[in-house]
C-alpha cells in the first residue's frame, strides 16, 4: 500500500546538509520543486547551493555551525518540517587494518556524528510540526545482512551506525510523531560513487525525496531502497 504523502510540500520547512551537490543538490531541489522552503547546507561559502534554495554554511562536524543553522531556521520559520542527513564521505578498498587513523575519524565525524548532532538540535524543532520527517541517506554497505567484505570498514560501520540512529529516532520519539527513515540510494554517478555507478543522481535522489513526502502515521523506523522496504 502506498503511504499517504503530501502531493506538495507548500508551507512546510526543510533543511538539507551537503546540498551543494550529488544526491544532495539534487533532493534540495526536488523539495524546493514542491513547494517546500528549502535551507541547503554547505561547508564551504564557495560552494553554491541550487537557486531558489537558501544556503547555510553547514559542517556537520562543526557542532557550532550546526546550532547557528537550526536556530537561524527557527528565527526565520518558526517550523522545521525535514532534515535530510546527506552529507558524507567514504574512502573505499582497504581493510581496517591499512585503512588511515584520519580517514576512520573523518567518516565517522561526516556520516555519523554529524547526524547525531544535527538530530540532536534539530529534533526539538521537528516535534513541534505535525509529522517532522527525518530522511537519513545511509548504504546497503551498512547493512548487516549483507557479507560485510570488500573492505571500507569506516565506510561501512558509519552507515550501520547511521541505520541504528534512525531506529534509536523511532524508538525514543515515534509516539510523538516523529518519522525518521534510512535511505539506500543505490550505486550514484557522484563524486564518490564514480563515473562507472549504474545509477544517475536523478534515481538517488527519488526515494530520499519521496520519504520527505510522507504524512503523519506514515510508516517510520525502517531502511528503504527504491521505496521498498530492505533489511538492515
Amino acid at each position: 500500500m502506498e503511504p499517504d504523502r503530501y502531493d506538495d510540500l507548500d508551507g512546510q520547512v526543510a533543511l538539507v546538509t551537503g546540498a551543494n551537490r550529488g544526491i544532495g543538490r539534487q533532493i534540495a531541489e526536488n523539495l524546493r520543486d514542491r513547494g517546500a522552503t528549502v535551507y541547503a547546507g554547505s561547508r564551504s561559502v564557495t560552494n553554491e547551493t541550487p537557486e531558489g534554495t537558501e544556503r547555510v554554511l553547514l559542517d556537520v562536524t562543526q557542532e557550532g555551525d550546526i546550532e547557528e543553522v537550526v536556530d537561524g531556521v527557527f528565527a526565520d520559520q518558526s517550523r522545521l518540517d525535514i532534515l535530510v542527513n546527506n552529507a558524507g564521505v567514504g574512502g573505499f578498498g582497504d581493510d581496517i587494518v591499512a585503512e588511515p587513523t584520519e580517514r576512520i575519524d573523518r567518516t565517522l565525524g561526516v556520516n555519523l556524528r554529524g547526524p547525531m548532532l544535527m538530530c540532536k538540535h534539530a529534533v526539538p524543532l521537528l516535534l513541534k510540526s505535525d509529522g517532522g520527517r527525518v530522511v537519513n541517506v545511509s548504504s546497503g554497505m551498512g547493512a548487516l545482512g549483507e557479507e560485510q567484505s570488500g573492505g571500507s570498514p569506516a565506510y561501512r560501520i558509519s552507515k550501520t551506525g547511521l541505520n541504528g540512529l534512525t531506529a534509536y529516532l523511532d524508538g525514543q520519539y515515534g509516539d510523538d510523531g516523529l518519522i525518521a527513515n534510512s535511505v539506500c540510494p543505490g550505486w550514484v554517478r557522484t563524486d564518490m560513487g564514480g563515473e562507472e555507478a549504474a545509477q544517475p543522481v536523478e534515481k538517488g535522489a527519488e526515494t530520499p525525496t519521496w520519504l520527505a513526502t510522507f504524512k503523519p502515521g506514515a510508516p517510520s523506523g525502517k531502511f528503504w531502497r527504491d521505496k521498498e522496504v530492505i533489511d538492515w
